[in-house]
């Protein structure tokens, strides 16, 4: 394998085939050619099939996100088997195949929430109801030893992009390409960028280490919200336009 230099970091499509479109040009138009892509990859009100079509001829390592592993569950809710349907099996067959973490090269590790867990934020606290970094001894007792030899760790889940460095080992979450804010009740907690764009990051490996450029690209999130509200979301409709939950 070819040393990597740089990387475009994507996470969080959540079907948004619009903006995963936008990123993947604004990537291509800065020279990059490797793309990796951190889960939750499918699930949501909007496009899962479009975002099959766009994902499923390109070469990009992938790991399972917790709201793409609920797509494979027996018996999923009503939202749940909706996705399903409009994916059809072929996708669902390459969600099945997809690993948890992975190593991408002997230094760069991916996973979706922590190496341990999927559905938990690596980087953030959200103990106060908004997201605080966390300490970093907490950081790396989530890293190792799955993370071990490691000097890059790219993580999505909270779409809260981010970086820290913990014991040497650089961490970067490159906020949601496809839905950039939200709320939950586990504990109760929003996530917003502030911001309609689709995020995704560059990370450049250096003499010193790992950069990373955090990029924010503009598309037709009006469109998208209006999706979002024909099928029911209106949470998922304000999030995608304003950028706030």
């Amino acid at each position: 394998m070819p040393a990597i230099e740089s990387l475009a970091v994507l996470a969080d499509i959540h079907g948004n085939a619009a903006a995963l479109k936008a990123v993947l040009a604004d990537a291509r138009a800065r020279g990059l050619t490797r793309f990796v892509n951190l889960g939750d990859t499918f699930y949501g009100p909007l496009d899962p099939a479009g975002t099959w079509a766009v994902l499923k001829d390109l070469p990009m390592p992938a790991v399972l996100g917790n709201q793409d592993r609920i797509l494979l569950d027996d018996a999923p809710p009503p939202a749940v088997r909706a996705v399903r349907d409009r994916l059809g099996p072929e996708p669902l067959a390459w969600l099945a195949k997809l690993p948890k973490i992975l190593r991408l090269a002997p230094d760069i590790l991916l996973c979706h929430g922590t190496p341990k867990d999927d559905a938990a934020y690596l980087l953030e606290d959200v103990a106060t109801g908004l997201p605080a970094p966390r300490a970093t001894q907490g950081v790396l007792a989530d890293l190792l030893p799955e993370a071990g030899g490691c000097s890059l760790v790219l993580a999505g889940h909270s779409h809260h992009a981010g970086l820290a460095v913990a014991d040497g080992i650089t961490v970067v979450n490159p906020g949601s390409v496809g839905l950039p804010a939200y709320d939950d009740d586990q504990p109760p907690h929003v996530m917003a960028s502030g911001s309609p764009e689709a995020a995704y990051a560059v990370v450049t490996r250096t003499d010193a280490g790992w950069d990373a450029e955090f990029v924010e690209v503009e598309y037709d999130w009006g469109s998208a919200a209006a999706l979002a509200r024909k099928n029911g979301r209106e949470d998922w409709a304000r999030w995608l336009s304003t950028g706030l939950a």
